[in-house]
C-alpha cells in the first residue's frame, strides 16, 4: 500500500461519545498511546484504558468554563508537524513535542441546539473552536496523520492500528471528509447567526448550503445527465427509507417530493397521484383506500405509471387497491406488515417509508449567477382559510359544497401555474396545468373531467382570472362554485359573469402561484 503509516499516538476529543469505548480499548490493545480532553478522557478511563490527559501534555489546565483546552502548540505542532520533514522533526525534537499520527474529534451539536428551540446565549456557547482548528489541523497534514469524523469509521480504526495503518488514499479521503464537516458546521453557524440579524420579514444576507452524497443515480432527468442525491441533515424523501423495488431515479425523487407536498397539504387522510411533477389526482376521504380510489379515478389513464403519496399509514386495504395498478412509487409515513406482504409480488414498486418529515422552512431554485431564496409556501395566508373568504357572487355555499372548494383550493396549490382544479366530493375530477393562459387551463381541466363530471362540481383557480373569458370556460361547463384569489383590474368583469350565472363566487386575497 502507497504511503502506509502505522499509527502509534493518537488524539481522541469528541462530544458524541458513541463508540468510544470500543475505539479505546481497540487502540490501546494495538499499542497506541492515547492523549485526550475533559469528559473524553474520564470515559477512556473509565473502560479502564491508560490515557494522558491534555493538561498534563501541555502543562495549562483546561480553562474558561472548558473554551480552552486544546489551543495550544504542544496540541498542533503534535498535528501539523510533517513528519516526511526532517526539519520539522528537528524542530519537534528541540521543543520536547511528540508528533500525533491520529486525530479523532466530533464537534460540539450546534445545529441540534438551534433546531431544539435554544436561546441565542446557549446557541453561542455550542459554537466549537478548538475542535475545528484541531480537524482542519489533522486534516491539511494528512500525508502523515489520519484523521476522523465519524463514529461510524472507529472499526476501520482500529482494524488499522492493530495491522499498518491507513495509506496515503485512504487518509486523503478522511480528509476530504474532514473539510466538508467543518466546511458544513461553519456554514451552519454563519446562515444562523444572518438568520438572527435579519429584520424581520427579510431574508439574512448569507445563506448556506451544504449536503452529503447519499448516493449516485443512474442517470438525471436524461440518460445523458449525471445526477446524484443529497441530504441536507434533515427528514424528508433524500434519507427515506427503501422497503422495495428498484433504486430511486432522479425523476422519482422530484415526483414523489411533488406527491407529498399534495398529500400532506390535508389533515384528513389524503392520496396524491403524481406524473412529470403535476398531479393526475387528488383525493381526500374517510379511509387511505377509499381517497386513493377517488384519487385514481380522477384520470386513470395518466396515473398508470405515476407516482403516489398518502399521509396515512399503507394498511392491507390500500395496498389491495394500488396492486393491480402499475404504479412506480409509493410513499408513505409507514407501511403495515399486512401491506408490506401484499405489495411483495410488486419487485419494481418502490415502496418508501418517510417516517416524520421536516418540512423546509425555504425554498431554493439555481438561477445562473446564483440562486433565490424564498419562504416555503404554505397555507399560511388569512385568505387560505374559508372562514375569511369574501362572497363576491352567487348564494352561500352549502356545507358540502364549502368543503369541496376548500379541498380544491388546498389541491390547487400543488398544480403548476396556471393552474384550475375541478372537484366533487372531496376529489379532484379534473386538473388543468402548467399553461401559459388561464383560459387554456379551463379549457384543460373542463376537458380532463369530461362534461358529466365537470357539471356541478366546483373549481379553484390558483391565481385570478384577468378577464371572465377563463371563468365563462368553468360556468359553460356546469361548475356551481368557484374559489379565487381575485385582485383583477377586471374582477367586476368577473364578478359579474358569475352573478349573472348564479354561480357562487369566493376570493381569498391570497394567491399560490406554483413553478
Amino acid at each position: 500500500m502507497t504511503g502506509t503509516r502505522a499509527i502509534r499516538r493518537a488524539l481522541i476529543s469528541v462530544y458524541d461519545k458513541t463508540g468510544l469505548t470500543e475505539l479505546a480499548r481497540g487502540l490501546a490493545a494495538a499499542g497506541v498511546e492515547i492523549v485526550s480532553t475533559g469528559s473524553t478522557a474520564a470515559r477512556i478511563a473509565e473502560a479502564g484504558v491508560e490515557v494522558t490527559e491534555v493538561e498534563a501534555l501541555t502543562g495549562f489546565p483546561e480553562t474558561l468554563e472548558g473554551r480552552v483546552k486544546t489551543l495550544h502548540p504542544k496540541v498542533h505542532a503534535g498535528i501539523l508537524a510533517d513528519s516526511r520533514k526532517p526539519e520539522h522533526l528537528s524542530q519537534l525534537d528541540d521543543l520536547g513535542i511528540e508528533p500525533f499520527d491520529l486525530v479523532v474529534v466530533n464537534l460540539y451539536p450546534f445545529a441540534e441546539t438551534v433546531a431544539s428551540g435554544a436561546g441565542f446565549d446557549e446557541c453561542i456557547e455550542q459554537i466549537d473552536i478548538g475542535g475545528p482548528s484541531m480537524v482542519r489541523a489533522a486534516a491539511k497534514n494528512h500525508p502523515t496523520v489520519t484523521v476522523i469524523t465519524d463514529p461510524a469509521d472507529y472499526p476501520a480504526v482500529t482494524e488499522a492500528a492493530a495491522g499498518e495503518g491507513f495509506d496515503l488514499a485512504s487518509r486523503r479521503a478522511f480528509a476530504a471528509r474532514a473539510f466538508a464537516h467543518t466546511a458544513a458546521y461553519d456554514s451552519d453557524v454563519a446562515s444562523w447567526f444572518a438568520g438572527e440579524l435579519a429584520p424581520a420579514g427579510e431574508q439574512p444576507d448569507f445563506a448556506g448550503l451544504t449536503g452529503n452524497k447519499l448516493a449516485d443515480l443512474r442517470y438525471g432527468e436524461n440518460p445523458h445527465q449525471s445526477a446524484a442525491v443529497y441530504s441536507d441533515g434533515t427528514r424528508g424523501i433524500a434519507g427515506a427509507r427503501l422497503l422495495g423495488g428498484k433504486p430511486m431515479s432522479y425523476n422519482n425523487y422530484t415526483d414523489t417530493d411533488a406527491a407529498i407536498r399534495a398529500a400532506y397539504d390535508f389533515d384528513q387522510p389524503a392520496v396524491a397521484i403524481i406524473k412529470h411533477a403535476n398531479p393526475c389526482g387528488i383525493a381526500v376521504a374517510e379511509t387511505p383506500a377509499a381517497a386513493h380510489r377517488a384519487a385514481h379515478a380522477s384520470d386513470p389513464l395518466s396515473a398508470y405509471g405515476g407516482v403516489i403519496a398518502v399521509n396515512r399509514e399503507v394498511d392491507a386495504e390500500l395496498a389491495e387497491s394500488i396492486k393491480p395498478i402499475f404504479t412506480e412509487c409509493l410513499a408513505a409515513p409507514s407501511f403495515s406488515p399486512e401491506a408490506l406482504e401484499i405489495l411483495a409480488s410488486k419487485k419494481n414498486l418502490r415502496l418508501i417509508e418517510l417516517g416524520d418529515i421536516d418540512a423546509p422552512a425555504e425554498e431554493i431554485t439555481q438561477i445562473t449567477g446564483g440562486f433565490l431564496v424564498q419562504d416555503r409556501d404554505v397555507f399560511q395566508a388569512e385568505g387560505d382559510s374559508p372562514k375569511s373568504w369574501t362572497l363576491a357572487a352567487g348564494p352561500a355555499a352549502d356545507p358540502a359544497v364549502l368543503a369541496d372548494l376548500e379541498f380544491a383550493w388546498k389541491a390547487c396549490r400543488s398544480v403548476k401555474s396556471n393552474a384550475i382544479l375541478l372537484a366533487k366530493d372531496g376529489a379532484s375530477v379534473g386538473v388543468g396545468m402548467g399553461q401559459v393562459n388561464r383560459v387554456d387551463s379551463a379549457k384543460l381541466a373542463v376537458e380532463r373531467a369530461g362534461a358529466e363530471r365537470a357539471s356541478g362540481s366546483v373549481a379553484a383557480s390558483d391565481a385570478f382570472f384577468p378577464f371572465a373569458d377563463g371563468l365563462q370556460i368553468l360556468l359553460d361547463a356546469g361548475v356551481t362554485a368557484v374559489v379565487q384569489p381575485g385582485g383583477s383590474i377586471r374582477d367586476d368583469e368577473v364578478i359579474a359573469a358569475a352573478e349573472d350565472a348564479g354561480v357562487s363566487l369566493y376570493l381569498t386575497g391570497s394567491r399560490h402561484f406554483f413553478h
